[in-house]
């Protein structure tokens, strides 16, 4: 497809795009200012201030090297910015270690999905669940059997219900996606980052992660995804923000950042390095 019938496409795409929730009626989750970055003298993000609210997906989209994978790397504490700070719930997570940042609420998944492929299915949830109960514990032999019900009514949500007692290594990629998304709600984190979850599906698997994504914001639950698919930016996003060069260039609404000629021509036109 040529630059300018993308664009034509997109265009159409915004035209028609539902009204999603406002958020000026939500609350903010994560509260990002001035945040940087650099690499041996590569600005990876710079001064990028952003703000992600209760109940609402954003995506962040722009050309390959804008710094958006850097961006969820420093949130969850892979790496430490140099300039910024990043509030959850009103708590800095800058200088906090990955797990501690997991505990507090805030989880992600990885292009490389990190399951693991040597356990079921279903023990890959329980391990997600494991801080909240031992079997030796008091009172653990109840709360092991809540665990087991609740991991089946998670597999069950992402369509992983009949694969619970098979090897997380024997699921089709497609399946294996989902099952990094039930590893995430068996934590109860109220804050997902999602790194190109849609990757690879199948048009039934897309409706599928449209509709689990959609009925996690309406629990409340904020997400912010990383993708490409314009398919699934214009389904599922109540606002995007466009990353070039490691900024922030712009944020709003799908219609708002959609019908930009520039920011289109910058996405289709592969941008900068």
């Amino acid at each position: 497809m040529s630059c300018g019938s993308s664009e034509a496409t997109v265009t159409a795409m915004a035209a028609t795009f539902p009204t999603q929730a406002s958020s000026e009626a939500t609350g903010k989750v994560l509260r990002i200012s001035g945040l940087s970055k650099r690499f041996s003298g590569i600005q990876a993000i710079q001064e990028i201030t952003l703000d992600l609210h209760t109940g609402l997906i954003t995506s962040l989209v722009g050309p390959n090297g804008a710094g958006k994978t850097t961006l969820f790397n420093t949130i969850t504490g892979y790496i430490r910015p140099d300039n910024g700070t990043v509030l959850f719930e009103e708590h800095s997570l800058v200088g906090l270690p990955p797990w501690k940042i997991a505990r507090m609420g805030v989880m992600r998944t990885f292009q490389d999905l990190r399951l693991f492929t040597d356990m079921s299915v279903e023990d890959n949830v329980l391990a997600a669940m494991e801080p909240r109960s031992w079997f030796w514990q008091l009172g653990g032999r109840q709360a092991n059997n809540a665990r087991r019900e609740q991991a089946a009514a998670i597999l069950n949500e992402t369509g992983l219900g009949t694969k619970a007692g098979i090897l997380a290594g024997s699921l089709s990629y497609a399946e294996r996606k989902f099952l990094s998304l039930a590893r995430i709600m068996a934590t109860n984190a109220r804050l997902w980052l999602l790194d190109e979850p849609a990757a690879g599906l199948d048009p039934p698997s897309y409706d599928l992660f449209q509709g689990l994504l959609r009925s996690q914001a309406r629990r409340g639950i904020s997400v912010c995804i990383i993708e490409h698919n314009l398919d699934i930016i214009t389904a599922i996003s109540d606002r995007i923000a466009f990353l070039d060069q490691g900024r922030v260039i712009a944020e709003g609404t799908p219609n708002k950042i959609l019908e930009d000629p520039k920011l289109i021509a910058l996405y289709f036109g592969g941008g900068h390095s």
